[in-house]
């Protein structure tokens, strides 16, 4: 990987994009997606015909056998609702169901169900080719289905995009994650090879990722954040560092590149490596050492008094955009890296604090990107939290 020349502070947050590839908009003679409601309306019917081990049983007990991925409550549910016939006729819970008849039900289907369904998600494709892909994630992106998202993910986008090559793979190509308010670069496979190589780099981490985060504080120059995470044993839905077995080592490395003040209160922008990936990684260990991200509404509070004006331009989420990737290419071998132009209001952000403003500030944006990170004994492990959303 080579190296760039040294450049100044103030212009850290211009383009780091080497591509001119634009974002993955819909043709406009593409017809929009259906809405998830609009999709459980047209589900097709499902049938089945009652079998001479079940004749004459009542009809929720005739379906909770045809149908077992859906619970009796619900199916109970479908037949109050009209969504299941017998014999064309609409039915009743309790009523016995004669031999041979035939069953079709509509189901009324949640969510969950239609999470991996593929929709024309605009994806900005900074490269990809035959193995892998490499994607700038705008904040406010989810990567993955969950509870409270279950569609409009960068999932979703996959699978519209790539079709029958992005369904056939786990997650459909995945491979690590991005909180939902964290902008930036992820890798994903194109093949089930590449898939399995990626996991294995990050696992022994040759895959490099560089984030900029502006944090509450005067920063140290440089250092090493060592401290494990785990859930937060007082608030489970948080991360927090964790000092009992239950915690696992996670290591970040920072270096401030710029410092400044804003309504009395200082602020620092530091460059963040992660030597190893737990859930909101950054986030906890900034908050840990008194220095919480601008914007954070989880960690944000943490430890100290801060600011309650409101951020500039309305900013309101984490202040950490993922810049620089860097990982050795399944395909060729080769040591591969992209860099991606912060977010507007990233960039906006930056103006209204006066970063930048020091024009002896040096900003040496590559410096040590490409070290390959000692691995301690034991520490080999990347946890991605069992594909929890997500790490930094």
């Amino acid at each position: 990987m080579t190296r760039s020349n040294t450049r100044r502070t103030k212009d850290q947050l211009k383009d780091y994009s080497p591509s001119d590839l634009r974002d993955d908009a819909v043709p406009a003679d593409d017809k929009p997606s259906a809405t998830v409601s609009d999709i459980a309306r047209d589900e097709s019917p499902r049938t089945t015909q009652v079998p001479d081990a079940l004749a004459g049983e009542r009809l929720d007990k005739v379906l909770a056998k045809g149908f077992p991925e859906f619970s009796r409550s619900r199916l109970q549910g479908w037949i109050e609702e009209g969504r299941v016939l017998v014999d064309g006729e609409r039915a009743k819970v309790r009523q016995a169901v004669p031999l041979g008849a035939t069953i079709s039900l509509v189901p009324d289907l949640l969510p969950e169900h239609l999470a991996f369904t593929p929709e024309p998600v605009p994806l900005h494709i900074v490269y990809e080719d035959d193995t892998l892909v490499v994607i700038n994630k705008p904040a406010g992106m989810v990567v993955h289905p969950a509870a409270g998202n279950w569609s409009g993910t960068l999932l979703n986008g996959l699978l519209h995009r790539y079709g029958e090559a992005a369904a056939g793979l786990p997650r459909a190509g995945i491979v690590h994650r991005l909180d939902k308010e964290t902008s930036g670069l992820m890798v994903v496979a194109s093949t089930l090879e590449a898939q399995t190589d990626l996991v294995r780099q990050l696992q022994v981490r040759t895959v490099k990722r560089r984030y900029v985060a502006f944090v509450w504080g005067n920063m140290p120059d440089d250092g090493t954040i060592d401290a494990p995470i785990g859930r937060d044993p007082r608030e489970r839905t948080r991360m927090a560092v964790v000092k009992t077995a239950s915690g696992k080592p996670a290591r970040t490395h920072f270096r401030t590149i710029d410092r400044t003040t804003w309504h009395g209160q200082p602020v620092s922008a530091i460059h963040c490596d992660l030597e190893t990936g737990r859930t909101h990684q950054i986030r906890v260990h900034c908050a840990h050492i008194q220095h919480p991200l601008l914007g954070d509404p989880v960690y944000g509070h943490a430890r100290g008094k801060r600011s309650v004006r409101p951020l500039p331009n309305g900013f309101a989420r984490q202040a950490l955009h993922a810049w620089r990737l860097g990982l050795i290419h399944p395909a060729t071998g080769k040591k591969v890296h992209w860099r991606a132009d912060v977010p507007a209001d990233i960039a906006a952000l930056s103006a209204e604090l006066g970063f930048g403003r020091d024009d002896d500030m040096d900003f040496d944006e590559d410096d040590d990107f490409v070290e390959v990170y000692e691995m301690g004994e034991g520490d080999g492990d990347w946890d991605d939290e069992d594909y929890e959303d997500n790490k930094a």
